[in-house]
């Protein structure tokens, strides 16, 4: 097995590696670990807008990125440890979860927390879910990957996490709220996420033979860039990818009552519709022909509004209370 400790703490480098060392090493086992700083890691099949509280996150700096594997949306910080493996598609059961999380169990056992893998995926101590875990195959190669929490920020992962269930209707796949914890207070005095995956690394080279341990050169480092640049850092990937959905919602503003209803497929706009009770000197329909073609992303929304005269269209109000409801 190879393990790769990670140099970086950014959350668009760690997930592109992931997909990079699937090229890099198509047949070797694999054991990456990585920590985020703040970010929000999005399922492959999910919705990225219904399932984040965007002004928070972007006032927080709070990276958004989509993993290449189903299931639901986690917060990372420094407090929580990523662990990744890879193996050959054909020498394990997709529906197998309990190989690669039994180190995590076996570690924690060890240090007096009564860890335990319960449900499909999720490890619990005390009833409380610590760990999630996903997977998916690509390139003949299955990944596993899961996230630890040892000391994360839970009211940041709350309020990152939190949105209007009543603004989008669809059938992406939405996360789990699951009650969670940290395993600060039940690990040993001192424990830190680093400390933890030195831990992990040991338990790792103590139970499987030949264990190497590699570096990303200045070749592999430039080749995650790439892929950041050109997918894990985009707004194609990480909102655009999303399943189609029906976006709705409304709002009070010093012009009247402003109702908006979008249908939304890869993240652009197809059809807009919007009511209310606002008086105006230019058809509504005009702007709703405008919007379709538009991305449902607030600069691309905003860049049209800066065009326009869009008092026009709702009498005395601002591009940004507008935006607003587009949101």
């Amino acid at each position: 097995m190879i393990i790769i400790d990670s140099p970086s703490h950014n959350a668009y480098f760690n997930i592109a590696s992931e997909e990079y060392l699937l090229q890099k090493f198509p047949q070797e086992e694999i054991l990456l670990f990585y920590i985020n700083a703040p970010s929000i890691i999005i399922g492959k099949f999910q919705n990225t807008l219904a399932e984040i509280n965007l002004d928070y996150v972007k006032e927080n700096d709070i990276k958004v990125v989509r993993r290449l594997s189903g299931g639901g949306a986690v917060y990372h910080d420094l407090g929580n440890l990523n662990f990744s493996f890879h193996t050959l598609a054909s020498d394990k059961d997709f529906s197998d979860f309990e190989t690669f999380t039994t180190p995590v169990v076996k570690l924690l056992n060890s240090l007096g927390v009564p860890a335990k893998l319960e449900g499909r995926n999720d490890l619990l101590v005390d009833g409380k879910k610590f760990s999630g875990n996903a997977k998916t195959i690509k390139s003949k190669k299955m990944i596993q990957h899961g996230t630890i929490l040892i000391n994360s920020e839970m009211a940041v992962l709350a309020d990152a996490l939190k949105v209007n269930p009543l603004k989008f209707v669809d059938k992406a796949v939405k996360s789990n709220r699951a009650r969670v914890t940290n395993l600060i207070d039940y690990l040993p005095s001192g424990t830190t996420t680093a400390s933890f995956k030195q831990l992990f690394i040991e338990e790792i080279k103590s139970s499987n033979e030949n264990v190497q341990v590699y570096e990303f050169d200045q070749q592999d480092m430039e080749a995650i860039e790439k892929l950041i640049a050109e997918k894990y850092s985009t707004w194609e990937w990480n909102f655009g990818f999303s399943p189609d959905y029906n976006f709705k919602k409304a709002n009070k503003v010093p012009a009247g009552f402003i109702e908006v209803h979008l249908d939304v497929h890869k993240g652009i706009i197809q059809e807009a519709k919007i009511f209310g009770d606002f008086f105006a000197s230019n058809a509504i329909e005009e702007l709703e022909g405008k919007l379709v073609g538009v991305k449902h992303d607030q600069d691309a929304i905003r860049s049209l509004f800066h065009t326009l005269d869009i008092q026009s269209y709702f009498g005395k109000v601002t591009v940004e209370e507008v935006l607003e409801i587009f949101k």
